[in-house]
């Protein structure tokens, strides 16, 4: 009767299998990262260069901080499938005010940082207080935004900017290398959003709106509430994503971000942040952006054609989703 109740699984220690699979997540990007960094170097000399890992700072400097706002909705269990389109309509807004209606160069980037903020204020809306799935919100505010972002630039470029707009396009020198302002932002963002999501009341509340909002509710989180604030902050955020992009192209395009939402989403996932709400960091999701810039700079250097570059960055979504998933039925 004994040896039919008991089974090897139940004197394992939950606890320890929680923990593990936590520092599986948290370590998991990390060697993906000096994996990945290791292999090009190998392969090409041009790799482990201070010019090109400035030029990969560069590049991955604004999907870093639209992987930002999306990690604190993938947090909460959603999805953000309108950041791009919103960040190119915010590029739009301050450029053309800036340049085509000569209004105040500050002014214009705060009008279009707000514009930015009101997208994620309605999804935030949609989301927390009409209760719609978030995918079929943001898929709905990814054609508004797209749709208005080429009715007001007229499918033209805007050029002839004003030195504030391009302000994080400049560089400096530091150790030898090029860095520019909008990459400092980008990482000052990071650090920012780690310490309040780990050491204040409002990010552990994010994560337990994620984990269980039933729960979380239960305990006295106003769960509508942490919705609506995230969807706001990661609007504003795609706002500055928008100023960083216009100082990197130094014009306002009508044609920028189309690919931004699945890079940021691969950025998240590969970061280890689950899909499944309630675990991630955007430490994490930091290394997750620099995996899917090595990736795509590295093939590049080697002479692989950009089509294989998505190929490969599929394969890791993938991959990552499938080890998030293993991870949490061992945990179950």
């Amino acid at each position: 009767m004994l040896a039919r109740l008991w089974r090897p699984e139940l004197g394992r220690d939950p606890g320890a299998a929680i923990a593990r699979a936590r520092l599986v997540s948290a370590l998991g990007p990390l060697i993906a990262l000096l994996l990945a960094s290791l292999f090009f170097t190998i392969r090409t000399d041009r790799f482990l260069t201070a010019e090109n890992w400035s030029l990969i700072i560069q590049q991955v400097a604004v999907v870093g901080i639209l992987a930002i706002g999306q990690t604190l909705i993938i947090l909460t269990a959603g999805v953000d499938l309108s950041n791009g389109a919103v960040m190119a309509f915010g590029t739009i807004a301050m450029t053309r005010l800036a340049v085509t209606y000569h209004l105040n160069p500050f002014l214009a980037i705060a009008l279009g940082i707000g514009v930015c903020l009101a997208f994620g204020l309605l999804n935030g809306f949609l989301v927390a207080g009409l209760r719609l799935p978030p995918f079929i919100v943001t898929l709905g505010t990814l054609n508004i935004a797209f749709a208005l972002t080429h009715i007001t630039s007229n499918e033209e470029t805007i050029a002839n900017l004003p030195d504030p707009l391009v302000f994080f396009g400049n560089t400096f020198r530091f150790a030898g290398t090029t860095i520019t302002y909008g990459s400092v932002l980008a990482l000052a963002l990071t650090v920012l959003t780690w310490f309040v999501l780990t050491r204040t009341v409002g990010g552990r509340h994010v994560y337990a709106t994620g984990n269980n909002p039933d729960a979380a509710r239960l305990a006295g989180v106003r769960t509508r509430r942490v919705l609506l604030g995230v969807y706001a902050t990661a609007g504003l955020l795609y706002g500055i994503a928008a100023l960083v992009l216009v100082g990197r192209t130094g014009v306002g395009d009508p044609q920028a971000g189309q690919s931004a939402n699945l890079d940021s989403i691969t950025a998240v996932v590969v970061g280890g942040t689950s899909l499944f709400g309630g675990r991630g960091s955007v430490l994490g999701t930091l290394v997750g952006t620099l995996i899917v810039g090595i990736f795509r700079n590295g093939l590049t250097l080697l002479g692989v054609a950009a089509i294989y570059q998505f190929l490969i960055t599929g394969v890791l979504v993938i991959l990552a989703v499938a080890v998030d998933q293993l991870s949490r039925r061992r945990q179950a």
